[in-house]
This record gives structure tokens, C-alpha cells and sequence, in this order.
């Protein structure tokens, strides 16, 4: 092994940047991402290194690494080029993700779960974009007070009855975070990695800079980490922040 392939290039912040751009060819889905509550817990880096596929590697800020809940609404889905279905282009999204980049320093996110209430949407984002999808019943309702209601019960094989609720509501808007910041490292995120059945993949996504604001949380919890294989912290998020949302385009798999 040279020492090349013995150490993967870290990603530094005018990587991170360059990930803005958006990237060349066609893309295959337009879609937008809306009411996105971001929970993140510090959590040891070697346990999450452990669940990663060959090739990919713990991204770090100031030595740590996290895992993220992020409940939110997929709204709009649609092909290039086709318009929206109605009642399949909308659903409801949980996942649990970390940070992760590949041995040339392409930061992106390796998502555990990613819990949806849309069965047909499931069974089309395992099958062409490899990603671990799980059927959910889910709902929502907004009270009068602009929160945000939030409830997940997995169904099938990896569930294990445990019901993930949240409730939470946008607070006041935030500056763009700073290149190099916690805020910055957590949700400037462009690429996203996958296990395709003959290796390992990376998607592009494009969309401006998340608008952030300071989310107030009524409920959370850590459920959805033992449903993934990972044990709980016991103790209240380290980092908690809301976008109201972006418009998004995702252009397809390529091969690591």
C-alpha cells in the first residue's frame, strides 16, 4: 500500500466551497426540501467509521464527528422535463446521516436511514439510487402557532416499534454561516455517497446556500439511532438549527 492509498486527503474549506458549483451534464430530478429541523449529536468517530462502506472515511470538524436527525417535507418531486404527480410528488422525509468523504477529500453524506411515507417513492430511490430508504407511517399537523408536529413509526424488517416524534417551529433568521464554521460543516453538504451491488457511488446535488434561522424544539428524541444500530447518546442535541427550505436538483449516480 503506497502511502496515498494509506492516507485520504482531508477536505479543506475551498474544497468544501467548490462544492457549491453546480455540476456538469443533465440533471434527472428536480424536487424542493422544506421545513428542515437539523438535530446533530457528537458521537465517536471510530463507531461511525465502523459502519462505513471501503472507501469512505469520517469527516471531522475540530476532531469530532456527528450523526444528524433531520425530519422535513419532500415536496414537488419531479422528473426532468415532466411535471410533478400528484400523490406521489409530495411525502414525508426522516433521516439519520453523518459526514464522510472519499480518499480525494470529496465531502459529502452517507446517509444510515431515511425514512419516507410514500411507499412507491421508496421502492424507486432503493432500486435506481441505492440509498437505504424504509417505509414509515408518518404525520404531521401545524396548530395555529406555526409549530411544526412531527411523527415517525417505521414499519417492516428494521423496525422495532419505537416512535420518533419532534416538534419544533423557525425562530429568528441567521446570517450565512462562515466557511470553516460548525454551522457551515453540517449543512453545506453537495455530494451524497452510496453502496451500489458493484460499489461505491456519489450523487450531486444542486441548490443555494440553505437560508438557516434558529429552530425552537418542544420535542425530540433519539430514536431513530437504535432503529440504525447505534446506541443513544442520553443527553440533549449538541447542535440544533432550521432551514425553511430550498429548491433542489439531483443529477445522477457516478461510479468512486
Amino acid at each position: 500500500m503506497t502511502a496515498a492509498e494509506a492516507s485520504p486527503r482531508i477536505p479543506d474549506v475551498s474544497q468544501r466551497l467548490a462544492m457549491r458549483g453546480r455540476p456538469a451534464g443533465n440533471a434527472v430530478l428536480h424536487q424542493q426540501w422544506r421545513d428542515l429541523l437539523f438535530l446533530h449529536w457528537e458521537y465517536p468517530a471510530a463507531a461511525i467509521q465502523a459502519t462505513l462502506p471501503k472507501g469512505l472515511f469520517v469527516d471531522t470538524h475540530d476532531g469530532k464527528a456527528y450523526l444528524g436527525v433531520v425530519p422535513f417535507f419532500m415536496q414537488n418531486i419531479r422528473p426532468r422535463f415532466l411535471p410533478a404527480v400528484p400523490g406521489i410528488a409530495d411525502f414525508m422525509e426522516l433521516n439519520l446521516r453523518t459526514y464522510v468523504h472519499d480518499r480525494e477529500g470529496m465531502p459529502g453524506v452517507w446517509f444510515h436511514s431515511l425514512d419516507a411515507n410514500q411507499w412507491l417513492a421508496v421502492k424507486i430511490a432503493q432500486r435506481f439510487f441505492h440509498l437505504p430508504y424504509e417505509h414509515a407511517k408518518m404525520k404531521a399537523s401545524r396548530p395555529a402557532d406555526g409549530r411544526i408536529r412531527y411523527e415517525s413509526l417505521r414499519t417492516g424488517s428494521r423496525a422495532n416499534g419505537s416512535r420518533c416524534e419532534f416538534e419544533y417551529a423557525p425562530g429568528e433568521d441567521l446570517a450565512q454561516p462562515a466557511p470553516g464554521s460548525l454551522e457551515f460543516f453540517l449543512v453545506e453538504r453537495y455530494r451524497l455517497y452510496c453502496s451500489a451491488p458493484d460499489g461505491l457511488r456519489r450523487g450531486a446535488v444542486f441548490h443555494k446556500p440553505y437560508p438557516l434561522c434558529r429552530a425552537n424544539v418542544t420535542a425530540w428524541d433519539e430514536n431513530l439511532l437504535p432503529l440504525d444500530g447505534f446506541a443513544p447518546t442520553g443527553r440533549a442535541p449538541d447542535h440544533v438549527i432550521m432551514s425553511r427550505g430550498v429548491d433542489v436538483t439531483v443529477f445522477p449516480l457516478m461510479r468512486v
